[in-house]
C-alpha cells in the first residue's frame, strides 16, 4: 500500500511542526504545533491545513512545547475528534502550556483593543483559555518503550529523547516500513535529563536541525553566566533573563543554584522567578522522578533557588524594585508573557543586562535583540536596547552539529531516506551536506507543504 509523508509545518524554519503520515485510508499527524516568528509564519497558524483535520484518525506528540504542541486546540476547534496520543510528563506539562497559550492569546487580544493597536477591529485570539482546556480531554498518556496500536493499523514506540521531561521519538511501523521521528534532541550529558535513547534502525528518518551547523561552545555555563551577573550586580543593574518555562527555567534555577554554592556568585543575591507556568513546570519536574537525573537532595535545591512570583501585581512590583537582581521569566524568545514588562523597564538602561539561554527564531525580538538591535516594539510602542545583551547557546535543551552527529552514528544501517526538518535554512543544508559527506546517507531537506511517496 502507497505510504505518503507530508510536511505541514516544521520544515525550513524550527517552529510549527506537523508531519502527516497517510496510506490512502487513514492519516496519522505527528506534532501539532504552532508557527512563531517571522509575521509571515505566525499567519500560517490562521490558515485552515490542507487537510481536513476531521479526517485525521491520530495525533502523536514528541514533546509539549508551544511549537509543537500549540495547534492543538485549534485542530480540535476545526474538527479532529481522534486522540492525541504522548508521555505521560508530556500530557501534565500540555496541561500548562496550551491554556497559559489560550490565555495569553485572549489578553494580548483584550489589550490591543482597549490600545488601539491592532490592524483587525476587533482583534481575537486565536483560540482561547477553554478551548485549550476542552483539548486536554484528547491527551491519551503511552508509557516509553511500550508498544502502541495507533488506529488505522499503526504501531508505535515513544522513547527518550532527553531536551525536556516526557519528551521523545516516536518510530511507528506501519504497512511494512518503519518511520522515526527524533523529535527534539537534547544534550549528552545534561545535568538535569538523560541522554538521547539510541535508535538503530528506521526506513525512513526525521531528524531535527536547530543547530545543525554549529557547536556549543565548551565554556563552563556557571562561569559564563556567573561573570554576567557579576558585572552587572557590581554597577548595580538587573539581569533579566527570558526563559522558556519548560525545562530552560528549571535548569537555569539549577546552575544558579549550584553558583552560589560554589561561590561564583553573591549567596545573598536575589533570584525571582516571575513565571507562573514555570512555577507549575517545577512541581511537575519533581512529581516524575525516573523522568530526569537529578536525587531527591538536588530536586530541593532547585526548588529553593527562587522566590515565586504569583501574581501580575507582584511581577509590577518585582519590575519597579531598584535592587540588583535576576529575574528568570518567559518567554524565552521574548514573543510574549510577563518578560516584556521587565524587558520595557529594563532594557533602556545601560546598567542592566539581558542574557538568552538558546535558540532564538527569527522574527522574535530575542533573535533581533542577540542581532544587536538598539530598538524593539513592545505593546505597540518602541522601546530602546541599552542593556548589555548576551546569548549563552551552551545553556540550549538542543543537541548541537557534534551531538546529532552522534545520535545518528547509532544507527546499524543508513535509512533509505533521511529528511532533515526543525532547522533554519542554513542550518537544515549544511546538516544535510555533512550527513552525506560524514555518513554517505540520503538526505533530504523538505520544503514547508512538500509531500513525498515512500516506497
Amino acid at each position: 500500500m502507497n505510504l505518503s509523508l507530508s510536511f505541514l509545518g516544521g520544515a525550513g524554519t524550527v517552529t510549527g511542526s506537523k508531519f502527516l503520515l497517510d496510506d490512502g485510508e487513514h492519516r496519522i499527524l505527528i506534532d501539532c504545533g504552532l508557527f512563531q516568528g517571522y509575521k509571515a509564519l505566525r499567519l500560517k497558524n490562521w490558515a485552515p491545513l490542507p487537510v481536513d483535520p476531521a479526517s485525521i484518525g491520530a495525533v502523536l506528540l514528541t514533546h509539549a512545547h508551544i511549537d509543537h504542541s500549540g495547534y492543538i486546540p485549534l485542530l480540535i476547534n476545526r474538527g479532529y475528534r481522534g486522540r492525541i496520543f504522548c508521555t505521560l510528563a508530556t500530557q501534565d506539562l500540555c496541561g500548562i502550556l496550551l491554556p497559559d497559550a489560550g490565555h495569553l492569546a485572549e489578553r494580548d487580544a483584550d489589550f490591543a483593543n482597549r490600545k488601539g493597536f491592532s490592524k483587525h477591529k476587533p482583534a481575537l485570539p486565536l483560540y482561547t483559555e477553554a478551548d485549550a482546556q476542552r483539548a486536554l480531554d484528547y491527551l491519551q498518556p503511552v508509557p516509553f518503550e511500550t508498544t502502541q496500536k495507533i488506529p488505522g493499523g499503526a504501531m508505535a514506540r515513544f522513547r527518550r529523547a532527553g531536551h525536556i521531561l516526557g519528551a521523545a521519538s516516536i518510530e511507528i511501523e506501519w504497512h511494512g516500513r518503519r518511520i522515526v521521528f527524533s523529535g527534539d534532541l537534547g544534550r549528552y550529558d545534561d545535568p538535569i535529563m538523560a541522554d538521547p535513547a539510541a535508535v538503530d534502525n528506521a526506513d525512513y528518518l526525521l531528524v531535527e536541525s536547530t543547530y545543525g551547523d554549529r557547536r556549543h561552545e565548551t565554556t563552563d555555563p556557571e562561569q559564563a553566566l556567573g561573570a554576567i551577573v557579576n558585572r552587572t550586580v557590581a554597577r548595580s543593574g538587573t539581569v533579566i533573563i527570558p526563559s522558556f518555562a519548560v525545562g530552560r527555567a528549571q535548569s537555569l534555577l539549577f546552575h544558579i543554584a549550584y553558583m552560589k554554592l560554589a561561590g561564583i556568585i553573591r549567596k545573598d543575591l536575589p533570584v525571582f522567578l516571575d513565571s507562573p507556568m514555570a512555577i507549575k513546570a517545577s512541581g511537575i519536574l519533581s512529581r516524575h522522578p525516573r523522568g530526569h537525573r537529578l536525587t531527591p537532595e538536588q530536586s530541593e535545591i532547585l526548588a529553593q533557588a527562587a522566590y515565586y512570583v504569583e501574581t501580575g501585581d507582584e511581577s509590577r512590583e518585582l519590575t519597579a524594585n531598584p535592587m540588583p537582581k535576576i529575574i528568570i521569566s518567559a518567554s524565552g524568545m521574548a514573543t510574549g508573557g510577563r518578560v516584556l514588562h521587565h524587558l520595557e523597564h529594563y532594557a533602556p538602561d545601560a546598567h542592566n543586562a539581558i542574557v538568552f539561554a538558546g535558540f532564538q527564531a527569527g522574527g522574535t525580538r530575542g533573535a533581533a535583540m542577540v542581532e544587536g538591535t538598539d530598538m524593539i516594539k513592545i505593546y505597540g510602542h518602541y522601546v530602546p536596547v541599552r542593556a548589555e545583551v548576551s546569548n549563552l547557546p551552551m545553556l540550549s535543551a538542543h543537541a548541537d552539529r557534534g551531538e546529532l552527529m552522534r545520535w545518528l552514528k547509532a544507527f546499524k544501517k543508513p535509512p533509505t531516506t533521511t529528511f532533515i526538518i526543525h532547522g533554519e535554512p542554513s542550518a537544515a543544508d549544511t546538516f544535510r551536506h555533512d550527513i552525506e559527506q560524514d555518513l554517505g546517507w540520503n538526505v533530504i531537506v523538505p520544503d514547508h507543504g512538500q509531500k513525498i511517496v515512500l516506497a
